[in-house]
């Protein structure tokens, strides 16, 4: 392994940690607060916004540091025909879900807010953080089973 893959590795997997951590933080402690009343709209859409720049700066580290290591480890063969290149392509569709349903999430929360609700927006963005919070699990997962090379 050269330096510069130990970096890529670094920054994808702080990314990584980065992103899924923020996603469950905020389904699980920052949109029970909006839902209630118990935060104000200003402070949960500054929330939510930064939720959505976490998700697209990691959208540009992913690429570049995902594509540097699927690049230098795996082919079209390797990715279609292995177990690891399975769930490489598997946690490629989980990203892409995952940053959808984010940006969703973040639109339904931004529109309400902007007209000063907070339990509505909260409310119509709910089913779209529950599942990216599930998406942030099964890629958690994902990873897992990748860096265990169970599926090699």
């Amino acid at each position: 392994m050269s330096v510069l893959d130990a970096v890529m590795w670094t920054i994808h997997v702080s990314f990584a940690a980065l992103w899924t951590g923020s996603v469950l933080f905020v389904v699980a402690t920052i949109l029970p607060s909006a839902t209630a009343g118990d935060i104000g709209s200003e402070a949960f859409g500054r929330i939510v916004d930064r939720l959505r720049w976490i998700t697209r700066v990691s959208a540009v580290a992913f690429l570049a540091s995902g594509g540097h290591m699927a690049g230098t480890r795996y082919d079209v063969g390797t990715l279609t025909g292995t177990g690891n290149g399975h769930l490489v392509l598997t946690m490629l569709g989980l990203w892409v879900v995952l940053t959808g349903l984010v940006e969703v999430a973040g639109i339904k929360v931004e529109s309400g807010v902007d007209e000063g609700k907070l339990r509505e927006p909260a409310h119509d963005a709910k089913p779209f953080f529950f599942g990216a919070a599930a998406v942030a699990v099964l890629l958690l997962i994902t990873a897992g089973l990748l860096a265990s090379n169970v599926l090699a």
